[in-house]
């Protein structure tokens, strides 16, 4: 282990009263964390697991098997593949190609937020999908002489695997574990793997309509899932671990391995979320009109024009506050004039406008208004647009919106058909 590495933490638990840290078991015995602390619950008394013997030493591993249709909130751990259109969204074209075996999802706990060379990976949960059921690992070392032997573990159980899904991974897990596997001079085995880190898309489509787009938070407000009082807080997990390297008493770990088991399993079950909502967004997965137009705002950057006015005609049939609904017309009206194919553009407002959508007797009117300059015909629709928005059902912004737009349309165009302002 680098020198730095060492010095750094052995500073950290100096301040907290170790006195040193403790020599890693010979290959085949358990390690005695009670060793000179009789009365301290050791880790395989509190959580339910096992040591696994390594190369370099054992480390201890919790262990579950959740079947992968099980139910996490609204959400199932399944995702139903491929992930085509995150795969586009990440710009890595191998994650549409691989099957659910071949995806590792990664959380770890860690002695601190710096990230540098004396911040450690504690407990690290990983998991992937194995004959039928979500295999979830959770590698701690109950002292810091076991952290080779925790990075073997891990790297061994998620070798047949060939993408990593995280969340905040990029800027902080993979990292982290790089420098970790670097300091024991050992491969780093991500190398070369796909990288879906979560919070990214997240927040493309939960910026506007969620106060956070924190895993914890998500996983309330988005896939009606709420955890226990059994787990720790997250600020609190590097100073519950420095305890137990002091006291030995693994009794307040339970919480920590909870809460790095929830991070893990929610990581899968937002996944096959965000994926139901990209490739089948009118089949019940998208229920919030501000989704909606998120979604129509990631199709339109990902060139997909078509599905992308859709999405925001959908977002503007659901009730959503003035800022945002004012967005939406302006985007969908600016995608519409992108798209350049007036044929099949009138085709869609005609369609939208026979379904009710007040914006398309809009459209409709600018067009005649301004493309094939016949007047009449801009006033027709203009009035249709008019009659259809005194009636509808709006929020008051909503209908002021329309109808000063409209009257401000019809006034000009009955100006242009009287003569006053040239045709």
């Amino acid at each position: 282990m680098n020198s730095a590495g060492k010095t750094a933490l052995a500073d950290k638990l100096k301040s907290l009263g170790v006195k040193k840290g403790v020599t890693p078991p010979p290959q085949g015995k358990p390690f005695d964390q009670t060793q000179g602390k009789p009365d301290a619950p050791a880790i395989d008394s509190v959580v339910a697991g096992s040591f696994l013997a390594t190369p370099r030493g054992e480390v201890f591993v919790a262990e579950q098997f959740i079947p992968q249709d099980h139910q996490y909130g609204n959400s199932s751990l399944l995702s139903s593949l491929p992930l085509s259109l995150i795969s586009q969204w990440a710009n890595d074209s191998l994650i549409s190609t691989l099957p659910l075996s071949k995806f590792a999802f990664l959380d770890i706990e860690t002695s601190g937020l710096s990230g540098g060379t004396g911040t450690y990976a504690f407990l690290v949960g990983a998991a992937r999908f194995v004959d039928g059921q979500f295999v979830l690992k959770q590698f701690f070392m109950r002292d810091p002489a076991e952290e080779a032997a925790l990075l073997e573990g891990l790297a061994n159980f998620l070798a047949p695997c060939e993408a990593l899904v995280t969340f905040n991974g990029k800027a902080f897990d993979a990292p982290l574990l790089k420098t970790r596997y670097t300091l024991h001079d050992t491969p780093y085995p991500f190398k070369g793997y796909s990288h879906l880190d979560l919070l990214p898309l997240a927040r493309r489509l939960w910026r506007d309509r969620l106060e956070s787009r924190a895993l914890k938070f998500l996983e309330e407000y988005v896939l009606d899932f709420k955890r226990s009082s059994d787990e720790a807080p997250g600020y609190e997990i590097p100073w519950l671990y420095f305890d137990y390297l002091r006291t030995g008493d693994a009794r307040p770990l339970a919480g920590v391995f909870y809460h790095n088991a929830m991070d893990v399993t929610a990581m899968a079950a937002l996944l096959a979320h965000m994926n139901n909502m990209l490739e089948s967004p009118y089949e019940g997965s998208v229920q919030h009109g501000l989704d909606f137009v998120a979604l129509g705002k990631l199709f339109e950057d990902l060139g997909r024009v078509e599905e992308a006015a859709k999405l925001f005609e959908r977002g503007l049939e659901s009730p959503m506050g003035e800022a945002d609904f004012h967005v939406a017309v302006k985007r969908l009206s600016i995608l519409q004039k992108k798209r350049g194919d007036y044929a099949e553009a009138i085709r869609l407002w005609e369609k939208a406008a026979k379904a009710g959508h007040i914006y398309a007797h809009v459209e409709l009117a600018k067009y005649h208004e301004h493309k094939t300059r016949d007047v009449k015909a801009a006033l027709k629709w203009t009035k249709s647009a008019r009659r259809m928005a005194e009636r509808a059902d709006l929020p008051a912004y909503a209908r002021k919106h329309w109808l000063d737009e409209i009257a401000r349309r019809q006034a000009r165009l009955e100006r242009k058909i009287n003569g006053h302002v040239s045709a």
